[in-house]
């Protein structure tokens, strides 16, 4: 299985904000249907993008079901855990729904060692046979899946083929580098880091926040890396960059919902304990949006 190219870690739209209000599946299937028509590789179901630490197990696979049943790309599954036998469960749904592989977050909260990581992702690959995708994201899971952890993981199981990057350290970037093996994938995640990632260490693609939106726009950013067209691509970096940023002056994904629910998209509303922008922040996210993308 080939992981290339721009993959949407596509919001859950709500039918409103509050506790716990039903997803809106028509609105889910028109976001859907322009992924699919702006030419991305894929579509990521619950990850963090997609509010998935509010999702039930039922929830979650529901969503990843919906998704692989009515996008024509690859669907990855967000079927990590920080409860074992949860994402074990999960993943196995996944396998069974179709899905092109799965995203396994590092365990969040429990705070894990190296091997605890090891034996975790260990007992999730020997329990499927689908692809495997770990995502190392200190920032959201205080744990950071150390380079040695992947590669000792990528010898071990033919199954766990590569990372969504989101440490934002080179100094990660290049010991992934330096001790996975020649083939193990590495995935952007974060929309400011693809142009490095693609350029300097071989990355073959982003898992992509601004995709929500800027669909077509990120799929051809990306293709210029793989194509080998790294000034071009830089210059859309350039140009770019400050719409990655600004869609992270509230916490993913409270402002990319805003600009989808702002040019109308149906990305609905958050589950508690997210919630709407200040209205500060929202004029600041329109004038940056206004500003890039007129």
């Amino acid at each position: 299985m080939v992981f290339r190219g721009c993959y949407t870690a596509i919001v859950t739209p709500f039918k409103e904000s509050g506790v716990r209000s039903p997803v809106d599946w028509e609105g889910f299937k028109e976001l859907i249907d322009f992924q699919d028509e702006s030419g991305v590789a894929g579509i990521v179901a619950c990850g963090s993008t997609g509010e998935s630490a509010t999702l039930s197990i039922e929830e979650h696979n529901e969503v990843i079901s919906f998704v692989a049943e009515h996008s024509t790309g690859q669907t990855i599954g967000g079927t990590g855990s920080n409860s074992t036998w949860e994402a074990i469960e999960m993943t196995r749904h996944a396998e069974d729904v179709g899905a092109a592989a799965s995203l396994q977050v590092c365990p969040y909260y429990n705070k894990p060692n190296q091997e605890g990581l090891y034996r975790h992702f260990a007992a999730v690959a020997e329990a499927v046979d689908i692809p495997i995708i770990l995502y190392n994201v200190p920032s959201r899971t205080v744990r950071e899946i150390e380079p040695s952890t992947m590669a000792r993981l990528a010898r071990e199981y033919s199954n766990i083929v590569g990372v969504k990057e989101a440490s934002g350290r080179e100094e990660v970037w290049q010991a992934i580098r330096r001790e996975c093996p020649d083939d193990f994938i590495i995935l952007s995640g974060n929309d400011e880091d693809t142009f490095r990632l693609m350029r300097d260490y071989g990355a073959t693609g982003v898992i992509s926040v601004a995709s929500n939106l800027l669909a077509k726009e990120l799929a051809d950013f990306v293709g210029l890396g793989l194509s080998g067209r790294f000034d071009e691509m830089e210059r859309e970096h350039e140009r770019l960059s400050e719409v990655f940023k600004a869609f992270f002056i509230d916490t993913n994904p409270i402002p990319i919902k805003q600009a989808l629910n702002s040019r109308g998209f149906r990305a609905g509303g958050y589950r508690l304990p997210l919630c709407e922008m200040t209205e500060e922040k929202k004029r600041e996210l329109e004038e940056v949006l206004g500003r890039v993308l007129g």
